[in-house]
């Protein structure tokens, strides 16, 4: 009101003056008239323009108070309760700024739309100038350095000082804080209400029908229902079995709902849960004693009373058997006197608890067939021998040995009754007996077919006989090579241990050792053999060339009692097992290669695999020992099979089988695959365990051997019985 009545004032002033001034225009010039008539112009230009200034300004002012009381009364934009408690503040401020800072916050406007942003990067990443010193450029082509950011503190300390600090946002594009008009705050309140942005639009504004049907002659679309709205999709019954069976096949995995931890846990519960949660050293609760019972009442049943003789007889027992507690009666509660152990039974169960050790076991529920190696089928490595094909009967002692011939065709066997019977495989006829006249320890073939030649060893003579096989050229060539005109030694030693004897019954010879042979084995070329007499301590193990009739010894200092010895399948190697070691040499150069630790209690047999890089070892515990030379010197499988001692053990020449015969009368068969890639590690799988032969004087299975052609095994019995199991 008062500046209304100043505006008036101020129109009545002008008025007067204007009828002075016309009174004065009289006299004077007309120029002059112009000039103050411009003036008063001016004058009043300048008065309407502060009018309407100040009349903006109430309007700003009024506007301003209506927002604070709608962000007092809970639409506000901010969520702090300090801007709540401000509110008061900014608004007595605001009315104190001046002219200046209400025409400053109507005329700011930071809309995009209007005012163009200050940098031009564009979509850029600002990610990329995170390492920069400027933001980005702006329409001159100039960079924007950006500003340098103040601390937490310092930041909520100037915040608690501007009033106007809930208006502002920071603007990461431009590296500037804008500050909100009332506009722009009136648009954020009706969005969070969930509004339309503008006031003035009406989100449910009634339907206007935009096309008339009743005066139309023909409708928009004349065209019939399509077919396929009426019959269900066949694509997409095509989609959901897709879907169906990539479930079923595992292809598509549902998300498992997670299960929720309780947030709670009983205070009073048990301490053992809380315990097994906890990140200290487990804690294991005490055992809790046993409740009372029955007995235990002041008036109990009388089943539970013990009768005179019953007290009688705890008086006799001892005191750690008596009962700790005798039931008795009574007729109310009050006559029940106290209990004259309670002090010892109550120290007693805190010794329990101080002294009684408590271990906390856990329990790992694991399916045991989880636990079983992952092989494969049986029926995928076939063939093997399974069933018992024929039964060679024939010796009247124990069969102790037995060889094939090269060819497959012959094979022949060694008893303890003094005779070596040739037999043939496929009819199962005898062809031909040798009387040796003592025990046989050892029978072995030559392995080369042209040479029909059987290596006997019985007693401390190995016999070189000849079997009679092959044609004329082959019996002529065989006749000479075992031709000994007189007895050949290398010197006077070498002929007290082994001489060269022509053999006065038998078509052969007779090498003569000073003690009891055990085994004799051939080289791959059929020319040299080695025999072996455990009791011959430093000359235990000799090695003779047939063709030249030489004998001489190993020239290498064995440690421990031999028990056996082999030729490398294709090298210059010698294989020779102790009881304990299996030592392995190099002829040419004559020197120990490598040796292989069993650790067995006392090794029976040994056998090389046809490459020659892997071998077996049987043992007299049971135990079947696998090792791999290019792995290790330590077995890379122990097999634990036999529940006896293991007699022998063989490696079939073309198939991946080895087997082993026990003195339980038993004989396992297993697949032994040996791969080229030395990366890895042979295949061993059990297949087959080989029943028929019984027991005598204890012994069962003596010796087994494989056929060199065909997937077959031949086991010699103690029972006098050679069975051949095939396929």
């Amino acid at each position: 009101m008062r500046e209304r009545k100043k505006s008036s004032a101020v129109e009545v002033s002008s008025v007067k003056k204007k009828k002075e001034k016309k009174t004065k225009d009289n006299n004077e010039p007309r120029e002059q008239k112009e000039k103050e008539e411009s003036q008063s112009i001016m004058k009043q230009q300048k008065n309407t323009t502060s009018r309407s200034k100040k009349e903006k300004q109430r309007k700003a002012t009024e506007d301003y108070q209506s927002l604070r009381e709608s962000e007092l009364s809970g639409d506000e934009v901010h969520g702090t309760d300090r801007d709540v408690d401000n509110a008061d503040d900014h608004h007595e401020e605001d009315q104190t700024d001046g002219s200046e800072g209400h025409r400053g916050v109507e005329e700011s406007d930071s809309s995009e739309d209007e005012v163009a942003p200050r940098n031009t990067i564009g979509d850029v990443p600002l990610e990329w100038y995170k390492d920069e010193k400027h933001i980005g450029y702006d329409i001159s082509g100039k960079k924007i350095t950006k500003k340098e950011r103040q601390d937490k503190l310092a930041s909520f300390l100037a915040n608690v000082d501007d009033s106007k600090s809930w208006r502002k946002i920071y603007d990461e594009y431009n590296d500037e804080e804008v500050e909100l008009t009332k506009e722009e705050i009136r648009l954020v309140q009706r969005l969070l209400k969930g509004k339309a942005p503008h006031a003035d639009f009406d989100q449910y504004a009634d339907y206007v029908d935009w096309f008339k049907y009743d005066d139309a002659l023909h409708p928009l679309s004349n065209a019939p229902e399509p077919k396929r709205r009426f019959i269900p999709s066949k694509w997409e019954s095509k989609k959901v079995v897709q879907y169906v069976r990539a479930i079923r096949k595992g292809l598509i995995k549902f998300d498992e709902p997670k299960e929720e931890e309780p947030k709670f846990y009983l205070l009073w519960g048990d301490d053992s849960s809380a315990a097994e949660k906890a990140n200290h050293l487990a804690y294991i609760p005490a055992p809790k004693p046993k409740l009372p019972g029955h007995e235990e009442s002041y008036n109990p049943s009388l089943e539970y009373i013990p009768t005179q003789e019953e007290l009688n007889s705890y008086q006799l027992m001892y005191e750690e058997d008596r009962p700790k507690f005798i039931p008795r009666r009574f007729t109310s509660l009050r006559s029940v006197p106290a209990y004259e152990n309670a002090v010892k039974d109550s120290f007693e169960r805190c010794m329990d608890l101080y002294l009684c050790p408590r271990v906390r076991k856990k329990r790992v529920n694991i399916d045991p067939e989880t636990l079983k190696p992952k092989l494969p089928s049986r029926k995928d490595l076939k063939p093997y021998p399974v069933a018992c094909y024929l039964e060679y009967k024939g010796h009247k002692g124990a069969v102790v040995s037995i060889s094939t011939e090269a060819s497959g065709q012959w094979f022949a066997s060694g008893s303890t009754d003094g005779t070596v019977r040739i037999w043939e495989v496929e009819s199962g006829r005898c062809l031909r007996v040798l009387e040796i006249g003592e025990a046989i320890q050892y029978v072995a073939w030559n392995p080369l077919p042209e040479l029909p030649v059987l290596a006997v060893s019985a007693g401390q003579d190995v016999l070189i006989l000849n079997t009679g096989l092959g044609n004329e050229e082959e019996q002529r060539r065989v006749k000479d090579l075992l031709h000994v005109e007189t007895p050949t030694a290398p010197d006077d030693n070498m002929a007290s241990i082994v001489s060269w004897l022509q053999h006065d019954k038998l078509d052969g010879i007779r090498l003569r050792h000073f003690k009891m042979v055990s085994s004799v084995e051939w080289h791959r070329r059929g020319d040299y053999l080695s025999t072996v007499m455990p009791a011959g301590e430093s000359r235990a193990i000799f090695m003779h060339q047939l063709s030249k009739k030489l004998s001489h010894r190993i020239p290498f200092k064995l440690h421990g009692l031999p028990v056996s010895s082999v030729f490398h399948p294709t090298r210059s190697i010698f294989f020779v097992s102790t009881k304990k070691n299996i030592r392995v040499y190099d002829l040419l150069k004559q020197r120990l290669i490598k040796k292989l630790e069993t650790g067995l209690k006392e090794v029976s047999s040994i056998a090389i695999h046809p490459a020659g890089d892997n071998l077996i070892v049987g043992s007299r515990e049971g135990k079947l020992c696998w090792f791999d030379m290019d792995l290790s010197s330590k077995p890379y499988r122990v097999l634990k099979c036999h529940p006896k001692d293991i007699t022998n053990v063989a490696f079939h020449h073309s198939y991946p089988l080895f087997a082993s015969c026990s003195d339980d009368c038993t004989a396992y068969v297993f697949h032994g695959m040996v791969y080229s890639d030395l990366n890895q590690n042979p295949l061993i799988v059990p297949l087959e365990i080989l029943r028929g032969h019984t027991s005598s004087n204890g012994r069962g299975v003596m010796d087994c051997k494989f056929h060199p052609r065909q997937p077959w095994l031949f086991t010699a019995g103690a029972d006098s019985v050679i069975r051949l199991y095939c396929h």
